[in-house]
């Protein structure tokens, strides 16, 4: 059955393509296994909380946008008729009834690991004019304030030497008070009348977002989505984003333009009854307690391949969200992340806490992330906890605070053929893993972490086999170009692999290990972990390690990435001693196992992984050369890199 929905249409019709239904919500409490629900364009306020899904990946329930149409499904309501109170400062008064039990003016940004600002309180709500949001006063007089707003940076939240914006730059905000059965909420517009301007805010958490689990395979096609009071999303709450599967299998999101989510845009997240902010709300255990147990209570309720995960979420436009663009804890395993455009993500500056970066996962266990384009964002890619079997390729980053950061997992996860361009590239908190043929423009950092064990997985599986610290090291550094372009306060010697100084070649590990004697807990945490590190290339101030006895020194690269029309292109001038160099291949074979998890670097099948082509998608040749191209020339060159 086809249902047809139409802003023009009547929830009492019958749902043809001649007398179309006239909310989507209605559609999808009809719509079963088998069933389409097609939507003409226009403009559609309600939350979307499909009743069923499909039976299999073959018998979906789906919901797409009429050839040629453009539907837009928004969170948030038209206000009119504000009435002026001094100057530029304007007002409107609206009933309590209208935002129902979630009144987003009255709900503040709060969790587990929110960490700021610490001195006053952000609010869900959010005031949009013409279509970009303002920013929340921290005050009345704040509003009244016409100085540029005081804005949070990327890892602290500094309280006395802030960043500024722009000294021209016009700050629009808001401020709303709120009683017992009205909120009135005030706004600075500077030059512009509201009444002459579209006025919208946000008075829904979600706009598609079942709520109730266990609604499988549903694909959700061409759409625009936007402007959800959605809250904020650490890995031990109900993980709500504007648009998501709510702890359901086999949903397909694509080809949607998905933006201005006060937090995540995109959850792939987990549920609430394995704990929702427990440490913020009672301080009884540190958040990382509270995490290990969400892992054992969605094991024990039945976390697993066969319940939940295996999603497609590919081309979507993702942008301008205050927290993630994609968000997942738990749920986001055995899940494919394809060719998604995410930008502006995290840069608004009005919280900042730990959960926030384009793409937010935690357990992504078998997950693959390909082919996106990742850029101006707090944080670009965030794989926290369990990265397991996870494969990071072919994506293009760059101008984010950070590229890419792996934390507590074991391994073993591969990041392979990317191009990062950042100036800071990658955090690695973790172990386990094997970084091939990539593009580093930018610094690379270990550490380790001895105060937290995060779980292990038995292979391709979500059952626990154990879990332990993080040691750093047993990590793998084949066939990358370090392009060095920086120079960071003197510290370049501690970056890129020359801080693999501190850990150990294979043989003297095992050496040492050999001659333990005991096997007590902290005897291994005592012997730095080995690393192999071979045939990588070194310019401007990147260094290798010690350990590299075939590092490739390739004297200057310079790189840079731009935009036009919708076509990313990466312009790269290297020497002649880079376009001749030679390594050898990489194998699963080759890359062995991680130490704490001893899982092969293989496919999810069980299969070897395929290195064979590059990130343009082409053939590797016989002749190998360092870096994410299968060729080079020397001298200037501009590659495309990404297409919109």
């Amino acid at each position: 059955m086809i249902y047809y929905v139409s802003v023009h249409g009547s929830d009492t019709a019958d749902g043809s393509f001649s007398s179309p239904f006239q909310t989507i919500n209605h559609a999808a409490k009809v719509a079963v296994a088998g069933d389409a629900i097609k939507v003409f364009g226009g403009i559609y306020r309600e939350w979307v909380d499909p009743q069923n899904g499909g039976t299999s990946d073959s018998n979906r329930i789906v919901y797409e946008a009429v050839e040629g149409e453009r539907p837009v499904i928004k969170g948030s309501e038209i206000i009119t008729d504000w009435q002026r109170v001094e100057g530029s400062v304007w007002k409107k008064e609206l009933q309590n009834a209208m935002f129902g039990d979630w009144n987003p003016f009255a709900l503040e940004v709060e969790g587990d690991w929110l960490e700021a600002p610490a001195n006053y309180r952000v609010h869900l709500g959010d005031v949009y004019m013409n279509g970009v949001s303002l920013f929340e006063a921290k005050s009345m007089e704040d509003l009244y304030d016409g100085t540029p707003r005081i804005t949070c940076c990327q890892n602290s939240w500094r309280v006395e030497d802030e960043l500024i914006l722009h000294p021209e730059q016009t700050v629009y905000k808001w401020y709303a008070v709120v009683t017992e059965n009205t909120t009135t909420v005030f706004c600075n517009f500077q030059d512009y009348d509201p009444n002459a301007q579209l006025i919208e805010i946000n008075v829904r958490p979600c706009c598609f977002y079942p709520k109730a689990t266990g609604v499988n395979y549903i694909t959700l096609r061409g759409f625009e989505i936007a402007q959800a009071a959605c809250p904020w999303t650490p890995p031990t709450s109900h993980q709500i984003g504007m648009v998501g599967p709510h702890w359901s299998k086999g949903w397909i999101i694509e080809n949607n333009d998905l933006h201005d989510a006060k937090c995540s845009a995109l959850s792939l997240g987990k549920e609430e009854s394995t704990g929702h902010n427990l440490h913020s709300r009672f301080h009884r255990k540190s958040g990382h307690r509270y995490q290990l147990e969400a892992v054992f209570s969605a094991a024990q309720k039945g976390w697993s391949r066969d319940s939940v995960g295996s999603h497609i979420v590919r081309n979507n436009e993702i942008h301008d969200c205050g927290q993630n663009g994609i968000v997942g804890h738990l749920g986001c395993i055995f899940s494919r992340i394809e060719h998604n455009h995410i930008y502006n993500i995290g840069v608004k500056h009005e919280f900042w806490g730990h959960e926030m970066a384009g793409i937010k996962f935690h357990g992504a266990i078998d997950t693959l992330v390909a082919e996106n384009n990742i850029h101006n964002c707090t944080l670009g890619s965030w794989f926290d906890w369990q990265t397991q079997g996870c494969r990071i390729t072919a994506n293009l980053y760059y101008a984010n605070d950070r590229d890419i950061m792996v934390e507590v997992s074991h391994g073993p996860y591969l990041i392979d053929h990317n191009v990062f361009m950042s100036q800071y590239a990658f955090d690695n908190w973790s172990q386990g893993g094997a970084l091939v043929h990539n593009l580093f423009c930018g610094k690379i950092r270990n550490r380790t972490i001895l105060e937290r064990a995060t779980p292990y997985h038995f292979p391709h599986s979500t059952a626990v086999a154990g879990y332990c610290e993080i040691y750093g090291g047993d990590d793998r550094y084949y066939n990358n170009i370090f392009a060095g372009l920086w120079e960071d306060g003197g510290e370049n010697l501690e970056q890129f692999t020359k801080h693999c100084d501190r850990f150990t070649e294979p043989d003297d590990y095992a050496a040492r290990i050999a001659a333990i004697h005991g096997s007590g807990p902290n005897a291994y945490a005592q012997i730095p972990q080995p690393v192999w590190i071979e045939d990588n290339a070194y310019a401007g101030f990147a260094t290798p390690s010690v350990y590299e006895k075939s590092a490739i020194m390739a004297g200057s690269i310079s790189a840079a990435v731009t935009e036009s029309d919708g076509v990313w292109t990466l312009t790269l001038d290297i020497p002649e001693t880079l376009n001749t160099a030679t390594c050898k291949a990489v194998t699963t074979k080759r890359l062995g196992e991680p130490r704490i998890a001893a899982q092969a670097f293989e496919a999810p099948d069980g299969s070897d992984l395929d290195f064979s082509k590059d990130f343009l998608g082409d053939q590797h040749t016989d002749r190998l050369i360092p870096g994410p191209f299968a060729s080079l020339k020397a001298g200037k060159q501009t590659i495309p890199v990404w297409k919109g």
